[in-house]
């Protein structure tokens, strides 16, 4: 562990401006972002704006509501992301496949009527693999299969049988199934082996394009920041796989499940649902899955973002059986254990943010500032109250901090700077006169011009954009998660002005 004396290392955290999209988010024709030509479009804007860092959201296998934070699987990619345009470039679709294309809207995600087309299409494209005997495609896929054996297999069978079961949760599966009896997932593998297969033609493609932006990513001198939840979906691999590491009942519920008390988005907390680590079980295997875990992402990003920082110092437990958040316990977590762990493997630098938002304890600044890691400053925090020592303020940040206007879980800055009370208007108003103007760009410059080693902001606030643009709203399911961004808005005008902006207070990319 090293002293929090020390300076983090350059080649991780050095003064540069970003911006936050989640891959979904993207401009394109078929429903939703993909990556192929218009990720490829999006890394030559952030390069014409002198970014040097680009900050996505989780890129799993959504499952129910569509938030990246409920996926299936902790290791697996989103086949929704899947670029339609690749497959027919590689002869894997033909002109015929998409002539049934729906009328996508080119700024929502409908999920509805995208998951469904999606999924025919993939199944087609793995049909067409199979038949025109793509021999140096298939030589990759075969390669790509033993690589990633550990998870990959697993994962394939879930989902056949989720599949197989109608969707259904794992936890009301057949009981041989729920179990894991090695017996009947033997039988059922010699009746499904297509359908599995069929998985994990599908995580090769993804990893393959995935692999790619990111490698342009880098030659552009942009590094890309990831998000690991620090917990994980109930309904998915992960606890299926390995129902001890979990705080689970006999049928594989869980008795207590993760959230946090009433706080600035809910008056009655934040029930998330996500089942809680059994910690004891962790540590008797070194914590090894949580080493997997933070590997396998590091394989797909540069920088990653730890969503709920606090619970490696402690969870808030709540019964399972509770509505709401409001009545649940803090429990001690082994997060300084972990890390130590985690530095060992990574070689003695952590390229960890940490999320340490909401109620903080000094225990968890002190974790955060032992391990040298960033945590985050979010403006949008800073005008509550008219206390000068409020630390969302600039002038109270110090060096290792990411400076953010809002995440992905704020309002746009300018519908929030319009909701907010005359009284905090003109709080605001005095640390920055000209935010009446233009707060979405007032609270950029400010996170610009801040100490903090990073300043990121979301595309929606670049383009001032307003409610219509938000991404998510903490608690609320079933109509988030579906803003995209339109061609015309990532235009040359807007990024000389945030290339500008980054010369302007010495915020450069990674080159």
């Amino acid at each position: 562990m090293r002293s929090s004396k020390t300076n983090a290392n350059p080649s991780i955290f050095k003064r540069t401006g970003g911006i936050l999209l989640h891959p979904i988010s993207l401009p394109g024709h078929w429903g939703i972002g993909e990556l192929g030509d218009q990720a490829l479009r999006w890394i030559d804007f952030l390069k014409q704006s002198s970014c040097g860092l680009w900050q996505i959201l989780p890129l799993g296998p959504t499952g129910y509501g569509d938030s990246p934070y409920q996926c299936f699987s902790s290791f697996a990619g989103n086949p929704n992301l899947i670029s339609i345009e690749l497959l027919y470039q590689e002869n894997l679709l033909d002109q015929t496949d998409l002539k049934d294309a729906p009328n996508f809207s080119p700024d929502r995600v409908d999920f509805g009527r995208l998951i469904p087309w999606k999924n025919h299409l993939l199944n087609r494209a793995y049909q067409n693999f199979r038949q025109r005997h793509l021999s140096e495609l298939q030589e990759k896929f075969e390669t790509f299969c033993a690589q990633h054996t550990d998870w990959l297999d697993d994962f394939a069978l879930f989902m056949t049988l989720k599949a197989a079961h109608k969707g259904r949760v794992w936890m009301e599966w057949d009981e041989p199934y729920r179990v894991r009896s090695p017996k009947a997932l033997q039988a059922f593998l010699a009746t499904h082996n297509e359908g599995v297969d069929a998985f994990r033609f599908q995580q090769f493609l993804f990893f393959r394009q995935w692999s790619e932006i990111r490698t342009k990513a880098n030659e552009a001198g942009i590094r890309i920041v990831g998000d690991v939840p620090i917990f994980v979906a109930q309904d998915s691999c992960d606890v299926w796989c390995n129902p001890q590491l979990f705080k689970l009942n006999p049928q594989g519920y869980p008795r207590v499940v993760a959230g946090v008390p009433p706080d600035y988005f809910s008056p009655t907390g934040q029930r998330w649902g996500n089942p809680l680590y059994n910690w004891k079980a962790h540590r008797h295997t070194r914590f090894d899955w949580w080493k997997k875990r933070i590997r396998h992402a590091l394989t797909q990003v540069d920088i990653i973002r730890i969503d709920h920082f606090r619970g490696f110092c402690a969870c808030w437990e709540i019964p399972a059986h509770l509505p709401t958040a409001e009545k649940g316990r803090w429990v001690r977590s082994p997060g300084k254990s972990l890390l130590r762990l985690l530095t060992a493997e990574l070689g003695g630098e952590l390229p960890f943010i940490a999320e340490d938002l909401g109620v903080i304890t000094p225990d968890v600044i002190e974790l955060r500032e032992a391990f040298q890691l960033p945590g985050m400053k979010v403006l949008q925090f800073a005008f509550d109250g008219d206390d000068p020592r409020n630390p969302f303020l600039p002038h109270n940040y110090v060096p290792l901090c990411v400076a953010y206007t809002g995440t992905h879980d704020n309002d746009t800055t300018f519908c929030w700077y319009a909701s907010l009370d005359e009284r905090v208007q003109e709080i605001a108003r005095n640390y920055l006169p000209l935010i009446d103007q233009d707060p979405a760009w007032q609270l950029i410059r400010s996170a610009w011009a801040s100490v903090a080693v990073f300043a990121i902001a979301p595309l929606q606030d670049f383009l001032r954009l307003g409610s219509e643009a938000r991404l998510n709203f903490p608690g609320r399911v079933g109509q988030y998660w579906s803003w995209r961004a339109t061609e015309d808005g990532l235009n040359g005008h807007l990024a000389e002005q945030i290339a500008k902006l980054n010369y302007q207070y010495n915020r450069h990319p990674y080159y």
